[in-house]
């Protein structure tokens, strides 16, 4: 039975309380009450215990239970059950059930008896665990698992393991594993299994002579021969060992529980050591005529006979000796190589720079000095000159001289700079060294405006110019989106025509996206996409200052005869000089030039037509170029010279030089022709600068 208390009988929700009335006899009848007899009384409990006992014969339920194992011995409680033979008489709900039955665990559940008259219930107890003893005939250390899990090691004993079956393996690495099967009885009782291992390996004899011999089995020692050793099945590296011997190495392959016998391993004396020394080192040694290395060098050498050491360094003469070892011997042989000497002499300029032969100093380079007949490093120095360093073979018997100038720091960045570069969006820009000339034109020059004022001007820092204008196609990789449109049906947008319609902000914007692409400080300062202003120590792309231009447009060789036109000083322009406005685009332009056809009625792919004096193409037509200065008149000339101007600092409008293929005149074809504005136009492009890097 169940350790919980027995529960109340619950009430029928069909039973009325009897609740007792308050009576008070008549004054006339209080005489007559008599106490009632023993037989009323007695009679009435039995129609109350009848009345209960019918009651609850109506309203409980048959109740029978299935108990596996049949032994067991079942009991209710929490509530009144009666037992007729072999079922129970529930009312209706949950009770307790426990069933009970040695050699199994306790089993308590509960169950709802539902409104059925007759109920059956299963109950099945569950057998305790069993223990199994595991045996492996006298192999220790063997891991047993139960059901993949390790319960311990060979000899095992008790193990605990639940009632049914359960698949136990053994393993261990010398002997074959083992799986097997055992039903466990369980209910407490203990169980053996004796295994017999089948081994893994074989017995494996070894012998040498000399006998005594340490025996190693994959690195290993395994003891001294003779020696008779267990070795698992596989392929085993064997090494025989013997003070004073070579050591005899071999692979074996053992077959599990065939055993072997190997032949007997003969050891052989072991070679004598050598270490072989150099003065200088570096040394190459040849022994018996073969190659060995260079010094220092310990080699072994079979033991018992003469063997001859060379030795050879360019430079020295060659060098032998004669060795002999002993069996496990250790020795040295160090040798001084003699020098071969050969007389150079060397010539430097400044007189007194400093000589050194391969990083050590030697004194004043004018000298005549003995050097070893090899290859070496002769280097020349002085200060404020770049040093002199060579690769010198000097040959014996042979008057040699070596004869050195040296060059200024300033030189050798003249000589490495370079005369032309490209960016990487393919612009070729060319380096152009300026100088002083004076910019403008006079008033006596037909078709000169009043903006084009004589000016001083020194430019004395040297600055690369891009050979042609700014295609289409360069300025796509900044700007995608951008078109330069059509004129009349006549195409600005081909590839290798000039970019049009840019505003001096985009051409400005282009050069530093440009100088960002090559890691090079930017030249422009922006905020909001507009230039708000610049730094004039950059060597960032940039564009060309007006006097900048004015200098690659107009200089042929002597600043003081500037060019007029871009092909001389008459009009017109002879044939194939340049892109202007001619008769080819008389429909689309009101003046043009009558006796001129360049082939193009717009802008021209660029380099179209010859080079300038400088080698700058399409200075004077095709498209008119934005510059870096703001606009203004400027001063006339005077004693001031005006060192590398930039422009005004502000301004309304920039400036845009050169002539384009819409203009014919005589004031517009001028290289001093002075152009502005503050918008984009279809007959204006640009072209890139930047200063030389510092």
């Amino acid at each position: 039975m169940s350790d919980q208390p027995e529960q109340q009988t619950p009430h029928h929700p069909d039973d009325e309380p009897i609740v007792p009335v308050e009576f008070t006899p008549l004054a006339s009848e209080r005489k007559r009450w008599q106490r009632p007899s023993v037989v009323s009384v007695a009679v009435g409990l039995a129609l109350l215990v009848f009345g209960s006992v019918s009651w609850f014969a109506v309203t409980a339920r048959s109740v029978s239970f299935e108990v596996m194992p049949r032994e067991a011995v079942v009991s209710m409680s929490g509530r009144l059950a009666i037992k007729v033979r072999s079922r129970y008489l529930v009312r209706p709900g949950e009770t307790h059930v426990s069933a009970k039955l040695e050699g199994f665990h306790d089993l308590n559940s509960t169950i709802t008896v539902g409104d059925s008259q007759t109920q059956t219930f299963n109950l099945k107890l569950v057998p305790l665990p069993g223990f199994l003893d595991v045996d492996t005939a006298g192999v220790s250390g063997a891991e047993v698992r139960a059901d993949g899990k390790l319960v311990g090691t060979t000899p095992l004993q008790h193990i605990e393991l639940t009632a049914g079956e359960h698949i136990v393996s053994i393993h261990n690495d010398r002997y074959e594993p083992l799986e097997t099967t055992v039903e466990i009885e369980g209910r407490s009782s203990s169980q053996s299994l004796s295994l017999l291992l089948v081994p893994l390996w074989a017995d494996v004899a070894f012998a040498s002579n000399p006998p005594g011999a340490t025996v190693s089995i994959d690195g290993k020692d395994a003891g001294t021969t003779p020696l008779t050793s267990q070795v698992l099945a596989g392929e085993h590296e064997v090494v025989v060992k013997l003070a004073a011997h070579k050591a005899w190495t071999g692979n074996i392959t053992v077959v599990a529980r065939q055993n072997l016998t190997l032949p007997t391993v003969t050891l052989q004396q072991a070679d004598g050591l050598v270490l072989l020394r150099s003065t200088p080192s570096k040394a190459g040694v040849t022994v018996d005529g073969t190659y060995k290395g260079v010094t220092p060098l310990e080699l072994t050498l079979a033991p018992g006979r003469s063997h001859q050491l060379t030795f050879f360094l360019n430079g020295y003469k060659e060098t032998t000796r004669e060795i002999r070892t002993s069996a496990a011997e250790e020795s040295a042989v160090t040798v001084t190589l003699d020098p071969v000497l050969s007389s150079v002499t060397i010539k430097a300029t400044p007189a007194d720079s400093d000589l050194f032969i391969n990083g050590e100093p030697k004194g004043k380079a004018n000298q005549n000095i003995e050097l070893l007949a090899a290859s070496q490093t002769i280097e020349v120095r002085h200060d404020g000159y770049v040093p002199y360093t060579t690769t010198f073979v000097s040959r014996p018997g042979m008057e040699q001289q070596l004869t050195v100038v040296l060059k200024t720091i300033a030189q050798q960045k003249q000589e490495s700079i370079k005369a032309e570069i490209t960016t990487v969006n393919g612009q070729k820009l060319k380096l152009v060294y300026p100088g002083n000339f004076v910019m403008g034109s006079s008033r006596r020059e037909a078709g000169r405006q009043a903006n084009e004022v004589l000016r001083n001007v020194s430019l004395t820092r040297p600055f690369y110019l891009s050979l042609t204008e700014v295609t289409n196609a360069q300025f796509a990789a900044f700007d995608a989106k951008h078109s330069s449109g059509r004129v009349q049906n006549q195409s600005l947008g081909n590839d290798n025509q000039p970019v049009v319609h840019v505003s001096w902000d985009q051409a400005a914007r282009y050069t530093n996206w440009l100088s960002e692409r090559e890691n090079l400080k930017p030249f422009y300062k922006l905020e909001a996409d507009k230039v708000v202003g610049i730094d004039a120590d950059s060597n960032g792309y940039r564009l060309p200052t007006e006097a900048e231009w004015e200098w690659a447009a107009r200089v042929n060789g002597d600043p003081n005869s500037l060019m007029r036109f871009p092909w001389g000083d008459t009009l017109p322009p002879p044939a194939n000089q340049g892109n202007y406005a001619d008769i080819s685009a008389a429909s689309i332009l009101g003046r043009v030039l009558s006796d001129y056809n360049d082939g193009f009625a717009v802008s021209a792919p660029v380099a179209s037509f010859p080079a300038n004096a400088n080698g700058f193409y399409d200075i004077g037509g095709n498209v008119a170029e934005w510059v870096h200065d703001w606009y203004g008149v400027g001063a006339t000339t005077g004693t001031d010279i005006e060192k590398n101007p930039l422009g005004p600092g502000t301004g309304t409008y920039h400036v845009i030089r050169g002539s384009s293929w819409a203009h014919a005149s005589v004031t517009e074809l001028r290289l001093s022709y002075r152009d502005y504005n503050n918008a984009d136009r279809d007959d204006v492009g640009f072209r890139i600068a930047r200063y030389l890097g510092e």
